[in-house]
C-alpha cells in the first residue's frame, strides 16, 4: 500500500509524473489489456481501448482522491471505456448491443490472436449472450478471480447484487454450453 501511495504522489508531481506514469503502465498494462479484451473481444479493439484508458488515467490522475485503490480506479476507467466502445460500435452499426457481442464472439474463429480451443470458443460465445453487467461480473470473477468486494468497488454495486449476477451468468452459460455440446 505504501508503494501505491508513493506512486500516486509521483503521478501527481509535475517533476516525477512521466517516469511514474511509465512505471504505472509497466505494472498494469497486461492486466488491464486482458480485462478489456474480455469485453471487446478483438485484440485490435482492446489495444485501442487500452490506449484510451491510459490517456484518461493520465489526464485524470490529479483528480484521483484515493477513496479506492489505484488499480480499482483504473479498472473502473477501463471498464467504462470498454462499455463506451461497445455502445459506440452498436450505435454506428445501428444494432443492439447484444448483437455486437454476438458478432464479436463469432469473429473469434478468424482472430489470429485467439489461441483457444473449441470449448474456449464456445465459452466466449456463451459469455457474449449474457447481458453486459453479467458479462463483466462473470469475467471478473471467473477469469480474474476477483473478490466480490473488489468488484463492488469497481462496478459501484452491492456485493449481493454481484453474487446474484454471477449466479445467473453461470446458469445461463451452463445452459448454453449444454445445448451446444449435446
Amino acid at each position: 500500500m505504501t508503494d501505491e501511495i508513493v506512486l500516486i504522489e509521483q503521478l501527481k508531481n509535475v517533476h516525477t509524473r512521466e517516469k511514474a506514469f511509465r512505471e504505472l503502465i509497466s505494472l498494469y498494462k497486461e492486466r488491464l489489456y486482458w480485462h478489456i479484451r474480455k469485453i471487446v473481444i478483438s485484440h485490435d479493439d482492446a489495444d485501442d481501448v487500452l490506449q484510451n484508458t491510459f490517456i484518461k488515467i493520465y489526464r485524470n490522475v490529479g483528480k484521483f482522491n484515493q477513496e479506492s485503490k489505484l488499480f480499482s480506479w483504473m479498472y473502473r476507467i477501463a471498464t467504462n471505456e470498454s462499455i463506451t466502445f461497445i455502445n459506440k460500435r452498436a450505435k454506428e452499426k445501428n444494432v443492439a448491443i447484444s448483437e455486437i457481442h454476438e458478432q464479436l464472439a463469432s469473429s473469434l474463429e478468424s482472430d489470429v490472436y485467439f489461441s483457444g480451443d473449441e470449448i474456449q470458443e464456445i465459452l466466449q460465445k456463451a459469455i457474449a449472450t449474457l447481458p453486459q453487467k453479467q458479462q463483466l461480473v462473470f469475467n471478473m470473477k471467473y477469469f480474474n478471480e476477483m473478490k466480490y468486494n473488489e468488484m463492488s468497488e469497481i462496478l459501484e454495486t452491492s456485493v449481493g447484487a454481484l453474487k446474484a449476477s454471477y449466479f445467473h451468468a453461470v446458469k445461463k452459460i451452463e445452459s448454453y454450453i449444454k445445448n451446444k455440446t449435446d
